[in-house]
């Protein structure tokens, strides 16, 4: 009976070392070194219960111009900034860089598992790939049009 009173006592919330590890894992998930625009974009419209069309009808936009914004593929507009910021009730400052008030970062709800968390990081990590082959993508893009260019002229 006495191990049962220790095993409860080492699970008391902030005594274990996976909520360490979960803290540590989203600790500043939402700051401008983990998280893009896009990223809080998305976070902050699911957060509001908001579909992308249903944003993009609430700001007169197109359903592709608000996937842009989340993808990373181009930015609002000044205007629009701080209409979003209203419109998803957070701080136009979190919005741009993740300071100030907007949405808690996943997990703060509820202890992560250890396959929640390392999926997590996987996914972090395949994000930070996936960004860095679109930047390639780019620049090969932006090459073979200037060649082209060159061959039509």
């Amino acid at each position: 009976m006495s191990g049962t009173t220790s095993d409860t006592a080492t699970d008391t919330p902030g005594d274990s070392e996976d909520e360490a590890t979960v803290d540590l894992a989203t600790d500043g998930w939402f700051s401008e070194e983990r998280a893009t625009f896009g990223d809080r974009l998305a976070a902050a419209r699911e957060a509001a219960g908001l579909s992308q069309k249903m944003l993009a009808k609430r700001l007169g936009v197109k359903t592709k111009t608000v996937a842009g914004w989340e993808n990373d593929v181009s930015e609002p507009r000044a205007n629009r900034l701080q209409i979003l910021a209203g419109l998803l009730n957070v701080s136009l400052m979190w919005l741009l860089n993740g300071e100030g008030d907007g949405v808690a970062p996943p997990g703060e709800g509820a202890p992560l598992t250890k396959d929640a968390r390392t999926i997590l990081m996987e996914m972090r990590e395949l994000k930070a790939e996936i960004d860095g082959v679109a930047n390639r993508l780019a620049r090969l893009e932006k090459h073979l049009k200037r060649l082209l260019e060159g061959v039509i002229e």
